[in-house]
C-alpha cells in the first residue's frame, strides 16, 4: 500500500513553480517600467543627473554642499554607471531594474503574509500601473527608493518570523537603503514600529538606529539646502484627494486600487484568527499607504514646504500589495478576478500608459524645441534658466543659433546652471534675431514680472515676433525675438 507521504510531492517540487512565480513577476514588472522609455525625452531632473554624475568626485562633493546632498548616493551610483554611456535607455535602465526587484520582493512578501496567488496578483498590479511605467524610466532614484522599502516590510517579516542575527543585519542594510534612495521615504518606517515586540525590542531597535545614520546626516544636509526647493508652495489637507491618482499615476484606477486597498486591509484584519500577526500587518500596511502623505504635509508646515507627489511614489507597493491581499481574500474566484482586475486596470490606465510614453511624456520636451528654433546664420540665443542648457547640448544635433551670453563649458560647481555674461545688450550687439528659450508657459515670461533675461532682450531694442508652447504645464516656451 502507499502511504499518503508517498504520494505527496516533495517541498523543493512545491517551492520550485511558486520561485518561478517570482522571478516572473519580478521579470515582468522590469520590462514594463523599461518599456515606459518609449520616446519619452529627458526632463530638467534627469539633466540634472547626467549632470551631477558625469562631474568629477570632488566636483559631486562640491554640488552635494550646495544643493541635492540628499541625492549623493544615487548620484554616486551613477557616477559609475555612466562611464558606459548617456544614452536615454541606458540612464533609465536602473530604474527599470530596480522596479523588478521591487515587484520580487513584492511577490514573495504577498506570499508570506497570505499565498503564492495574493503575492503574484499584488506583483501583476504593481506592474500594471503607470506611476511604475514612468518613474521606472526616469533617470532618478524614485524608483530605489519603491524597492528599499519593500526591502525593510519583506527584511522585517523575515526577521520577525526567525529572528537572528542575519536577518536583523539584512533588515539594518534595507532600512540604511531607504534612507539613502530618498530622504522622504523614510516616512514609512513608522508604520513598522507597530509589529516591535518584546522579545524583539532591542534588536528591532539597534537594526533601526544603525540603518537611519545615513538619514539623520543627509537630513542635515538637506535642512542646510533648503532653499533649493524654495520653489514648492505650500499646500493643505486638500492634496490628499490626488493621493490615489499619484500612487497609481491615474485618476479612475488609483481610486478603484484605493478602495480595493481598504478592503484588502480590512479581509487581513478579519484573518487574525487564523493567523496571529495578520491583524497587526493589516494596519503596518494601511500605514505604509496613508502615513507618507500625512507625515509630508505635516512636515512642510512644521518645518518647510515639501510636499511633492513624486516624493510619495513609495506607496505604490502598498497600494498594489493590499489590493492583491484583497483579490486573494475571495473565496473560489480569486485567480479569475485577479486576472479580471489586472484586464480592467489595463483598460484604464491605457490613456495613461500612452501618454507617459509620447515625445512629451515627461513634460519638458527639448527636442520639440529644436524643431520650432530654425536657425539662420548669425541668430543668437537666450535661455529663461541657464541650466537649460544642459539639455540642449544633450540633444542639439544640427546647427544652433549662437549661445551669446555663454562663458564656459563646465556648470558652476555649486548648481546646474553655466557661467553666463551679465552684459546682454553687449552680447547681442550687431544681431539681428534671437531666441529665447525658457521653463514655463508664455505668459510667465512675457506678462507681469515675467523672466529677466526676457525683459533684458526686450530692452536691448527686441520685440516679440514668434513664440510656442509645448502643450503640457510646465513645458518649454520657444520666442523669437527680432530688432525692432
Amino acid at each position: 500500500m502507499t502511504s499518503a507521504a508517498t504520494l505527496a510531492p516533495p517541498a523543493r517540487a512545491v517551492a520550485r513553480p511558486r520561485a518561478y512565480a517570482r522571478w516572473w513577476m519580478g521579470l515582468l514588472a522590469g520590462a514594463a517600467a523599461f518599456s515606459g522609455n518609449g520616446g519619452a525625452t529627458l526632463n530638467g531632473d534627469e539633466l540634472a543627473t547626467i549632470s551631477a554624475a558625469t562631474r568629477s568626485l570632488s566636483g559631486m562633493f562640491e554640488l552635494a554642499r550646495h544643493i541635492d546632498g540628499h541625492f549623493l548616493p544615487y548620484y554616486l551610483f551613477m557616477h559609475l554607471w555612466v562611464k558606459a554611456g548617456t544614452a536615454e535607455l541606458w540612464l533609465r535602465l536602473p530604474s527599470a531594474v530596480a522596479i523588478g526587484v521591487a515587484a520580487w520582493l513584492l511577490a514573495d512578501l504577498g506570499r508570506r503574509l497570505h499565498s503564492t496567488r495574493a503575492g503574484v496578483i499584488a506583483a501583476a498590479i504593481f506592474a500594471i500601473l503607470p506611476s511604475v511605467s514612468y518613474y521606472g524610466a526616469f533617470a532618478r532614484s524614485y524608483a530605489f527608493a519603491a524597492a528599499a522599502v519593500v526591502f525593510t516590510f519583506w527584511a522585517l517579516h523575515r526577521a520577525l518570523e526567525r529572528p537572528c542575527g542575519r536577518r536583523w543585519a539584512a533588515y539594518g542594510v534595507a532600512v540604511a537603503l531607504v534612507c539613502s534612495t530618498h530622504l522622504f521615504a523614510v516616512l514609512v518606517l513608522p508604520a513598522q514600529l507597530l509589529l516591535v515586540r518584546r522579545d524583539v525590542l532591542g534588536r528591532m531597535a539597534a537594526a533601526l538606529a544603525a540603518g537611519c545614520v545615513p538619514a539623520a546626516v543627509l537630513g542635515l544636509i538637506g535642512y542646510g539646502e533648503r532653499h533649493a526647493i524654495s520653489w514648492i508652495p505650500q499646500r493643505g489637507p486638500e492634496v490628499w484627494l490626488k493621493f490615489p491618482k499619484m500612487a497609481a499615476g491615474t485618476t479612475s484606477l488609483g481610486i478603484l486600487l484605493f478602495a480595493m486597498a481598504l478592503a484588502g486591509a480590512a479581509l487581513l484584519w478579519a484573518a487574525r484568527r487564523e493567523r496571529a500577526a495578520a491583524g497587526m500587518w493589516a494596519f503596518v500596511l494601511t500605514g505604509w499607504l496613508v502615513l507618507p502623505p500625512v507625515l509630508l504635509l505635516a512636515v512642510s508646515h512644521l518645518v518647510t514646504p515639501v510636499y511633492v507627489d513624486r516624493y510619495l511614489f513609495v506607496t505604490a507597493p502598498a497600494l498594489a500589495l493590499l489590493a492583491g491581499l484583497a483579490v486573494a481574500c475571495l473565496p473560489r474566484l480569486s485567480v479569475v478576478a485577479g486576472i479580471a482586475v489586472v484586464a480592467l486596470g489595463c483598460a484604464l490606465a491605457f490613456p495613461d500608459h500612452v501618454e507617459i510614453r509620447e515625445e512629451n511624456g515627461r513634460f519638458e520636451n527639448i527636442p520639440w524645441a529644436l524643431r520650432v528654433i530654425k536657425a539662420e546664420p548669425e541668430d543668437a540665443i537666450v535661455y529663461g534658466q541657464s541650466q537649460l542648457r544642459t539639455g540642449f547640448d544633450y540633444y542639439a544635433d544640427s546647427l544652433m543659433p549662437v549661445d551669446v551670453l555663454r562663458t564656459g563649458d563646465a556648470p558652476e560647481p555649486d548648481g546646474f546652471g553655466y557661467p553666463e555674461r551679465s552684459d546682454v545688450s553687449a552680447a547681442l550687439d550687431g544681431r539681428e534675431r534671437v531666441w529665447v528659450v525658457w521653463r514655463g508657459t508664455k505668459q510667465s515670461g512675457l506678462e507681469g514680472d515675467g523672466l529677466p533675461r526676457v525683459d533684458e532682450v526686450e530692452q536691448a531694442g527686441y520685440e516679440l515676433s514668434l513664440a510656442k508652447h509645448s502643450g503640457d504645464l510646465p513645458g518649454l516656451t520657444v520666442a523669437l525675438f527680432t530688432r525692432t
